[in-house]
């Protein structure tokens, strides 16, 4: 008998697409990224040998009760040493290595690209089925096309220079020639670094907050103070 984890938020497809679902903020969106990256990590870089999942997409990232993303369905996974040129393409279009479509040969660097197809899915919440990769092209015509292609429900709601930087990442991910994509290790790190960024900036956003808040008081405080010295002398 097989015992799973119960992931209780679901998907993250179910949470980008389905109506009546809560928005997932940037700052969920980015540790979901993170949280993909490693759990991908573990795969390539930790296992022994080296697993290539071969079906990465968002319907294959379920979160639990505390949003923690985790990268499931291992149904097409094999080892690395694995030669799978006899065996006919596997996957899901939208999200499939196209030079692994041409070449019928699956590497990590397959799953990289499908990494990059899951991180624009979270920075614009529109599926790879969707014509996504079509958008993203025309996103990549310019500097800061992303924002063009951005999510709605986030406009306004997160800092646009981390988004370009995930924007970033994933592209370099998408690159037509695998060779060229970045290894695992150096996503994970690259996407570390986002949001390490993204923490400074709302620490410092708190702190900023705490002291507006320190001044109001004393403000109040000290006008308290000058309304009982002025009864005071009227009193006298």
């Amino acid at each position: 008998m097989l015992i799973y984890e119960y992931m209780s938020n679901g998907s993250l497809a179910s949470l980008l697409y389905d109506e009546g679902r809560a928005v997932l903020s940037w700052d969920e969106r980015l540790q979901i990224a993170l949280d993909v990256t490693h759990g991908i990590e573990y795969l390539h870089e930790g296992a022994v040998p080296p697993i290539i999942h071969r079906d990465l997409k968002s319907a294959n990232i379920l979160l639990d009760k505390s949003m923690m993303a985790k990268v499931a369905d291992f149904g097409l996974s094999r080892e690395e040493a694995f030669d799978g040129r006899n065996s006919g393409l596997k996957g899901t279009y939208g999200y499939m290595d196209p030079d692994y479509i041409s070449s019928n040969k699956f590497t990590k660097k397959s799953d990289i690209y499908s990494l990059g197809i899951i991180l624009f899915e979270l920075i614009t919440a529109i599926h790879p089925q969707q014509n996504l990769i079509e958008y993203v092209n025309l996103a990549g015509m310019s500097s800061n096309g992303v924002d063009e292609i951005l999510d709605n429900k986030l406009v306004g709601e997160c800092n646009l220079e981390e988004v370009r930087l995930l924007a970033g990442v994933a592209h370099l991910c998408l690159h037509k020639t695998p060779r060229r994509r970045p290894s695992i290790g150096d996503v994970s790190l690259a996407i570390s670094k986002i949001k390490q960024q993204h923490l400074r900036k709302e620490n410092t956003m708190s702190f900023s907050i705490r002291n507006i808040t320190d001044v109001v008081r004393r403000i109040d405080h000290q006008q308290v103070e000058l309304s009982s010295m002025l009864t005071m002398k009227v009193r006298i």
